[in-house]
């Protein structure tokens, strides 16, 4: 909207933060779940996370993406996704969620397919929802600050209305990478198992 500004979790810096300490710790072969067409920030971080990947020189071939269609914000969203992946034999160390709740998802199909996270499969989600430190794996996942944004956003809004200063169309405001349980380096190949 004209005139508005939006402040908004830089999504080049997280997706270079989360596709960085993959690569860091020896992950080559990583799976990617893209955003619903329905979530309003799902293509700019599809975007920004290809084109990290090509700097870093990762391969996203097609077999190692998924899309979310659902619209809920439950596991689900990632539990159906991954066992796509591994049932259509897929092979990767590490996936990267489109949100926290996908990832936990995600963590539920790997176990279901006899999968250790992080030993076999690393996973990273994305928000730092309360949950996030207390799944078992703690999960690995990108932090929006949103009470840092709340602050932001409300300061312009003080600022604007008692017209102090001019701003841009965006804000961004930086994520942070928060490492707990649910990466590692990969392992050595391994056989994959089948759903009980």
């Amino acid at each position: 909207i004209e005139g508005v500004t939006n402040v908004v979790l830089d999504q080049r810096r997280a997706a270079e933060l989360a596709l960085r300490h993959l690569v860091q710790l020896g992950h080559r072969k990583i799976a990617f779940m893209r955003g619903g067409s329905h979530s309003s920030d799902a293509d700019e971080r599809w975007e920004c996370q290809m084109t990290v990947a090509r700097d870093l020189k990762l391969e996203v071939p097609p077999e190692l993406t998924v899309q979310i269609q659902l619209r809920d914000s439950t596991p689900q969203l990632g539990f159906g996704l991954v066992n796509e992946l591994v049932d259509r034999g897929a092979d990767f160390t590490a996936v990267v969620c489109y949100n926290d709740e996908s990832a936990f998802g995600a963590i539920r199909a790997l176990v279901d397919h006899g999968l250790r996270v992080p030993e076999d499969v690393s996973v990273v989600g994305f928000d730092d929802i309360q949950g996030a430190a207390y799944h078992n794996p703690s999960l690995t996942t990108i932090r929006q600050p949103l009470r840092q944004m709340g602050v932001v956003a409300a300061r312009i809004l003080l600022q604007r209305i008692r017209g102090q200063a001019t701003f841009p169309d965006a804000v961004p405001i930086l994520p942070e990478l928060v490492i707990r349980e649910s990466t590692c380096p990969p392992g050595p190949r391994r056989a994959r198992g089948k759903r009980n």
